[in-house]
């Protein structure tokens, strides 16, 4: 027989045992379709991930103090997220303005922008009755560039702003919302009270809020939603009481490699640290941090992937079990099917060809099942669903690579009967 009826001979066999059939897929089944929905999810993760740290922006790199007893590990999560505040940190050890102007006198083509940053800490804002949650914190001009902060109306803190102590501020739509409703904030004054300072400041403008995937979202009400509002640094400080940062985001221009840059910053703060007993400055580029994510995620992925691909050994013994017992039952088909001239080559391909399909309809069901339970686990943590065209293709020849495997055995034993004592058989 060619190879298309030896397929058909096979999809004949499988609808006279239907149900057999059914219950031997079942491994393969649960196996492809819990591979598929796990790598399925993971991409998923993946994607959103990345494009929420490619929102942080793919070209900043974070310089941070580093205790020298804790080498290899961030002196503070703050930095990574742009609080660059020295509290808590003698302010001799801080990163100075004078530091950075020279950064940019010796990288002017590396460098575009540097932002910094200094947390003033968490209280509410008031305006007459009504009150909004908030998080204080001083920035300067270039602030913007490094968070793609999306102004709506008015302008964000400048460097006059900064300059000139004034006690101005940037504030999100939520704010807004929930004090001035659909009239224009722009102007209003407001009182601010963080732990002891109570300060009164003026809108010049109002940014959209947007939460951040990566920090698991924004659980609050609206009403109760904590956002930030963005003030001159040099008002900060004079709050925070500080002189110099524990951490700063330099933002790099196109086409600059990241890690040769972080070598060659390196090397230039290590003039003003290397006699400093306590700390060291560190970087992070954030091209370095998507890297080690998406490995580790992989890494994960791929560990769990594996555990579930073991319940696709269990199915493939399945297949094995049942081609034996069909073998058993269709003996003496056999031994007319030698006695009239089929070679054990052509016995053989056919009982592999049987196994094949059944773990290719086993196979493509699961994928289907693994894509539906992997978009609806998606769904569930809020990430867009992102199914692989490769894993797909790698399933499909999973299922023919382990009806080839467990099929064979039977399909040579099959092949190697005598066909005198198969067509005895009773």
């Amino acid at each position: 027989m060619n190879l298309a009826e030896n397929i058909s001979q096979a999809l004949v066999s499988l609808k006279v045992n239907k149900m057999r059939a059914i219950l031997t897929m079942l491994g393969i089944i649960i196996g492809i379709g819990s591979v598929i929905a796990i790598l399925t999810l993971g991409n998923s993760l993946s994607v959103s991930v990345s494009d929420s740290m490619s929102g942080l922006g793919v070209n900043n790199v974070t310089l941070s103090l580093q205790s020298k007893k804790d080498e290899g590990r961030m002196s503070g999560m703050g930095a990574m997220f742009g609080f660059g505040g020295g509290a808590g940190i003698d302010e001799s050890n801080l990163i100075t303005d004078e530091m950075l102007d020279e950064l940019r006198t010796n990288f002017p083509d590396e460098i575009k922008a540097i932002s910094i940053s200094d947390s003033a800490g968490s209280g509410q804002t008031t305006y007459g009755r009504l009150y909004a949650n908030l998080s204080l914190t001083g920035v300067n001009e270039e602030y913007a560039i490094a968070n793609s902060i999306n102004v709506e109306s008015g302008r964000f803190i400048n460097s006059r702003d900064d300059t000139g102590l004034k006690k101005v501020a940037v504030v999100s739509d939520k704010l807004v919302n929930n004090m001035f409703g659909k009239n224009n904030p722009l102007g209003e004054q407001i009182t601010i009270t963080v732990g002891n300072h109570v300060g009164v400041y003026t809108i010049v403008g109002v940014y959209k809020y947007e939460t951040n995937a990566m920090m698991g979202g924004q659980t609050a009400s609206d009403k109760d939603i904590s956002t930030n509002v963005y003030i001159p640094l040099s008002t900060a400080n004079r709050i925070t009481r500080t002189i110099g940062y524990q951490s700063v985001t330099i933002i790099t221009n196109s086409g600059v490699d990241s890690s040769v840059f972080t070598e060659n910053a390196t090397r230039f703060f290590d003039r003003f640290y290397s006699r400093n007993e306590d700390y060291r400055v560190s970087f992070m580029s954030m091209e370095s941090m998507m890297d080690t994510m998406m490995s580790m995620l992989s890494t994960i992925q791929l560990a769990i992937a594996a555990i579930a691909g073991i319940s696709l050994l269990v199915g493939g013994i399945g297949v094995m079990n049942i081609m034996l017992v069909t073998i058993t039952e269709r003996t003496r088909e056999i031994g007319i099917r030698k006695a009239i001239g089929a070679t054990n080559g052509a016995i053989r391909l056919q009982f592999v060809i049987e196994a094949i399909i059944i773990c290719l309809i086993g196979g493509m069901i699961g994928i289907v099942l693994g894509i539906v339970l992997g978009a609806v686990g998606a769904n569930i943590l809020g990430t867009p669903v992102t199914a692989s065209a490769s894993n797909i293709l790698l399933a499909t020849g999973v299922s023919v690579a382990i009806g080839v495997f467990f099929g064979y055995y039977p399909a040579n034993k099959a092949a190697k009967l005598n066909p005198i004592d198969s067509l005895r058989y009773e």
